[in-house]
């Protein structure tokens, strides 16, 4: 491998080291995949709180007169409901409704917002941004090198990033976010997360990551915050039913097909990809992302079948044992009069066939 090949490291990729993290290459970087167990780390989020870094994540900046028209352009939710410090949820959409990607969208002010994308389609995005930019005064600039990405998730999360930070966080409601000194760099902290538990999301420059990151553990060492690798992320994701793309969603998935429906806002006016996902709602979906259940011990995993009376029906697109619910779930498509819960079905594992059902989601909600 040249070194032009080689997994590219985050800022943090010596403190991963230092802590004894297994690394393991991911979406062209080297990142920690766990720690101690992934169970472990799990569970702390769960009951305490986890540090996770996710400095391989893709941000954009678009500014420009036109920004706001060229964003509306381009995604499906409504970026005209957005005032300064405020993010939403949405999705770059392909003229036939499925996923460029999926992402988190902020606006730092007038005319200036930050795209946050899933690593492995940075270049793609980028592309895709800068392509569809020409009609439009507006200035798109990949500033992934510029940041570092920490993210510290669960109920203790709040006490713990406060010790560091003199801004009162329990004034950042959901999906908010605020510039804020920690460590002495000035950084976006954003009440966002990966994990279905309460937590932040710190942007800050690329060279204060580590600094971050040890003063995090440091002032959480008392209270049970453990550094957290993408196994884990991925388990937790998955208990709190947040698609994950290349898994869940990707350009062959429709938003509505993937019952992320309230991410579309049709009366906000015309997007790329509006035409079929207007159709699609007037009409109903052919298939839907349901979450399941395994009957037995079984865990199902991404790409087996999903079969009913016999017929292949769908694809598992997601599946894990979940260590905090102490169950064995899953996403899968199947078609809409499969969706039902309390639906069985059987999922096809090395040869055989086992029984699954058919669940509300997400599989688990946090305390209120």
């Amino acid at each position: 491998m040249s070194d032009a090949d080689a997994p590219r490291r985050t800022p943090l990729h010596d403190d991963h080291v230092a802590l004894g993290g297994r690394m393991v290459a991911f979406a062209g970087w080297n990142m920690p995949v766990q720690y101690s167990s992934v169970i472990e780390e799990h569970n702390a989020v769960r009951e305490s709180a986890g540090l996770f870094d996710v400095s391989h994540m893709g941000e954009v900046v678009v500014r420009g007169p036109q920004s706001l028209h060229y964003l509306q352009h381009l995604t499906c939710n409504d970026v005209s409901r957005l005032t300064p410090g405020r993010a939403h949820y949405t999705g770059l959409i392909t003229p036939d409704g499925g996923f460029v990607d999926d992402l988190l969208l902020y606006k730092r002010a007038a005319n200036d917002y930050l795209l946050v994308i899933n690593a492995a389609n940075r270049i793609k995005d980028v592309d895709w941004l800068a392509g569809h930019g020409v009609d439009y005064d507006v200035e798109v600039a990949d500033v992934s090198a510029e940041w570092a990405q920490i993210a510290i998730q669960g109920p203790r999360a709040q006490a713990i990033l406060q010790a560091r930070v003199r801004e009162p966080l329990d004034e950042i409601r959901y999906y908010r976010f605020v510039t804020a000194a920690v460590e002495g760099a000035e950084c976006i902290v954003s009440r966002t997360g990966y994990t279905g538990e309460d937590g932040f999301e710190i942007y800050s420059p690329h060279d204060a990551g580590s600094a971050i990151w040890r003063a995090l553990l440091e002032a959480g060492g008392g209270q049970g915050l453990q550094p957290v690798g993408l196994a884990a992320r991925d388990t937790l994701r998955l208990e709190a039913r947040m698609a994950l793309y290349g898994n869940d969603i990707d350009e062959t998935t429709t938003v509505l097909e993937a019952d992320l429906g309230w991410i579309v806002k049709l009366k906000k006016g015309p997007f790329i990809g509006r035409d079929v996902l207007e159709r699609q709602n007037a009409e109903g979906v052919t298939r839907k992302l349901i979450g399941f259940e395994m009957r037995g011990r079984a865990i199902a995993r991404h790409g087996y079948s999903a079969h009913h009376h016999g017929v292949e029906v769908g694809r598992v697109t997601s599946g894990s044992f979940a260590p905090y619910l102490k169950r064995n779930i899953g996403l899968a498509y199947l078609p809409i009069e499969l969706t039902r819960p309390g639906t069985e079905f059987q999922v096809e594992l090395r040869g055989r066939r086992e029984p699954a059902v058919v669940v509300e989601t997400p599989f688990y909600r946090r305390p209120s």
